[in-house]
């Protein structure tokens, strides 16, 4: 599940515990399986973009189920995540006749695709009432392609299971743990950058191991490291929340090596929570959630030598890394669910107030 999916799911599910009425609409394979509160919106295409893959859905059958689900429902308000994406969420805009709210999450720099729809997508965009961005990033991209401004409201997250999941031993490394999490075969993610460090980082470091969480050719991905590494490199595969939870509490450091279209950095944030120190890219959407190096440590984006330097520094240095581990545990607080659905309903409740 991205991230945009599971910050959907997690803010409906809080709507509920809080005895909201809440209906999601969202492409899925299927319609079995699915929650209670999510209607089925048909089977999504899978695009690449941004360097990522997007599932959209969109033309004449998603435009009815759209307006289906908008009569059924019958809705006060509607929130509509990324609302200039050809799918659901702009023909869910352009059908709505009740007050509207949209989160912008995508980041990226100036591109000629947005700023070529421009003269299209406005009209849409001026029907959203209340505009919100993840990041100061994901703002600038609004403003910067289609004019207008939003509010910042994070990601959020569920920083207890976090800050409370269990330690596994077997992943320990005699002189330190290091992972990542994301997918082996998205170029952005950066894994090679990684691997590209950690012969260096194992040099300096006997008996440090890597953990190396996510989707993808495994194989793949070790050959890149020489055959006298990959011992101490451990291939965890798609992991579950609670193995998630369990690695980041495992690590000593937490590697972002990503290389660009980051609007936010969650896993960022879920390592922070679960009281490990994070180790990123000077990506402008991380400079921002580590404030600066304030509660993480940064390295050149694409600099394996720098990343090696970083994150060798952090595994020689115990309490330097859990003093920046204990700053960036508490400030992730801030993104606590709990937190950003106070602010999203008060979004909501304004929105409302001034519609009427």
């Amino acid at each position: 599940m991205g991230g945009v999916q599971s910050h959907i799911r997690d803010f409906a599910e809080e709507l509920l515990r809080r005895r909201y009425q809440v209906s999601v609409l969202a492409p899925a394979d299927s319609d079995s399986d699915l929650p209670d509160y999510v209607a089925f919106g048909g089977r999504p295409l899978p695009v690449r973009y941004n360097g990522s893959v997007a599932r959209l859905s969109f033309g004449p059958v998603s435009a009815a189920r759209v307006r289906r689900w908008l009569s059924d429902g019958d809705f006060d308000l509607v929130h509509v995540h990324e609302p200039t994406s050809p799918s659901l969420s702009i023909l869910a805009v352009w059908a709505a006749d009740v007050p509207l709210v949209g989160t912008w999450h995508m980041a990226t720099g100036r591109s000629r695709a947005y700023l070529g729809l421009a003269g299209v997508l406005e009209p849409s965009v001026e029907k959203v009432h209340a505009r919100i961005a993840v990041s100061d990033a994901a703002r600038a991209t609004l403003v910067q392609h289609l004019g207008g401004d939003a509010i910042v409201i994070p990601n959020g997250i569920w920083v207890e299971p976090y800050a409370s999941a269990a330690p596994r031993a077997s992943w320990r490394g005699e002189g330190g743990t290091v992972c990542f999490l994301g997918r082996l075969d998205e170029p952005r993610k950066g894994l090679p950058v990684l691997l590209a460090a950690w012969p260096r980082i194992l040099a300096e470091v006997p008996g440090a191991r890597l953990l190396v969480a996510g989707p993808g050719d495994r194989e793949e991905a070790a050959a890149l490291l020489p055959p006298t590494a990959r011992s101490s490199v451990t291939w965890l595969g798609r992991v579950s929340e609670a193995d998630k939870a369990s690695m980041l509490r495992t690590a000593d450091v937490y590697v972002g090596p990503h290389l660009g279209g980051e609007s936010f950095g969650i896993v960022l944030v879920e390592a922070m929570a679960a009281g490990t120190l994070v180790a990123a890219s000077d990506l402008a959407a991380f400079r921002a959630v580590l404030a600066d190096g304030a509660y993480g440590v940064l390295f050149s984006t694409g600099d394996d030598a720098d990343l090696a330097r970083v994150v060798t520094a952090a595994l020689r240095d115990p309490q330097r890394r859990r003093t920046l581990a204990a700053r960036g545990h508490a400030a992730s607080a801030r993104y606590d669910w709990g937190q950003v659905t106070d602010e999203i309903v008060e979004v909501y409740e304004l929105t409302l107030a001034g519609r009427r």
